[in-house]
């Protein structure tokens, strides 16, 4: 399928980040590594980030353990929390555009949905929770005798923070939105796939003045820094987005030093379409549920249970939909769908097709790569570097 050119404002995306945040500073890994960020719309690398591991989360939960048993961000007035959450609002507003152009860069979805859906989205995510920054408190309690009884909520202290590729600025506000209002201090890792925007929010992060040591980010490598998070004895809770595998895996990991977990897994549930539903707004229901963010969504429609006597009628209208579908590349404004996050996601799902297809399944439309993407010469892509 062709594609429009990208203009040359929105191929000059400037990478200010690559390190590892740490204590208010930008450091290399310890251990000297780096792995590369993938353009999956060429398959070209963006840059090389910092690979950290267990030293670099050491690090990190020093400073973090710093920040919240001596620092001011637990003992600050809460409202002045919340002030400071929305100064990070307002820094990430005033930036929108090139941070939705960095995250559709490092994640291939559509330029339109990072700024118009993720990026309002994890604003106004952010402003939620500063202003439930002074609402969190106890209560008091009526009990016998002559006594004040009255419990308090004080935050938890250290939370270890994994999220994954497929929303990255979104699920960054998710974990540090409800973290920084209960006055906690954070060690983020991002996904290996999407680190760039997470290091991005960290600088503006301190540029708002949220105190050094309050929020660490360490890239790099599930097993490696995000099983360091989990098993280390200075981080007082997890919460992760991801796959209900790897949250088993984190559950045996975390058990010997009791940490709270929160966990936010998928579960893709069924679309299920009787014979008196709308079938134009069912069929455009089922088409969002599934091609919503390139599929990659933790509630995708993947199945669709549909009546015997619609049957046809409404798989006719699904296929149509799928079959004028615009992908191609993220940046082109006509595109509906970009290129999945990278090869081996693209791989499965190629597989899965195969499969449907030895299994006896006919593939009504696709099934083959829809757009091959333009590769650029470096010098026709321009990633700046300041600050």
């Amino acid at each position: 399928m062709a594609t429009a050119t990208p203009t040359d404002d929105e191929t000059q995306v400037r990478i200010r980040q690559t390190q590892c945040f740490i204590g208010g500073e930008w450091v290399p890994a310890r251990s000297g590594r780096t792995f590369e960020t993938i353009d999956p719309a060429t398959e070209e690398p963006i840059a090389s980030v910092a690979e950290g591991d267990a030293a670099d989360v050491e690090a990190a939960v020093r400073a973090a353990r710093e920040a919240f048993d001596r620092g001011p961000w637990p003992r600050m007035d809460a409202r002045e929390r919340g002030r400071l959450i929305h100064k990070l609002c307002d820094l990430i507003e005033d930036e929108i555009d090139e941070l939705a152009a960095l995250e559709t860069l490092d994640n291939g979805k559509p330029l339109a949905d990072s700024r118009h859906i993720d990026l309002p989205l994890a604003v106004a995510t952010m402003r939620y929770y500063a202003g439930w920054a002074d609402k969190i408190h106890g209560q008091t309690i009526p009990v016998a005798g002559n006594y004040f009884s009255y419990t308090r909520r004080e935050p938890v202290g250290v939370a270890g923070q994994i999220i994954p590729w497929n929303f990255p600025i979104l699920m960054v506000s998710w974990k540090w939105g409800p973290a920084l209002a209960a006055g906690c201090t954070i060690v983020m890792k991002p996904a290996e796939q999407t680190p760039l925007t997470c290091l991005r929010l960290a600088r503006l992060a301190q540029k708002a003045g949220i105190p050094d040591g309050v929020i660490n980010v360490v890239p790099g490598f599930g097993p490696t820094a995000g099983g360091a998070i989990v098993k280390h004895p200075g981080i007082d809770k997890v919460a992760f987005t991801g796959s209900g595998e790897t949250a088993q895996v984190i559950m045996r990991q975390a058990s010997d030093s009791l940490k709270r977990l929160t966990f936010e897994l998928g579960g893709k549930s069924p679309n299920i379409v009787f014979a008196d539903a709308d079938l134009a707004a069912a069929a455009h229901g089922a088409h969002v549920g599934i091609h919503l963010n390139q599929g990659q969504c933790c509630c995708a429609g993947s199945r669709l249970f549909v009546e015997d006597s619609i049957y046809d009628e409404f798989v006719a209208k699904v296929v149509e939909m799928s079959r004028v579908r615009r992908v191609g590349d993220p940046f082109d404004p006509a595109t509906e769908q970009g290129p999945q996050v990278d090869r081996a996601q693209f791989d499965k799902i190629m597989g899965y097709i195969e499969q449907g297809k030895a299994e006896g399944a006919t593939c009504a439309t696709g099934g083959s790569p829809a757009w091959r993407p333009r590769l650029l010469h470096p010098a026709d892509r321009v990633y700046g570097r300041d600050r």
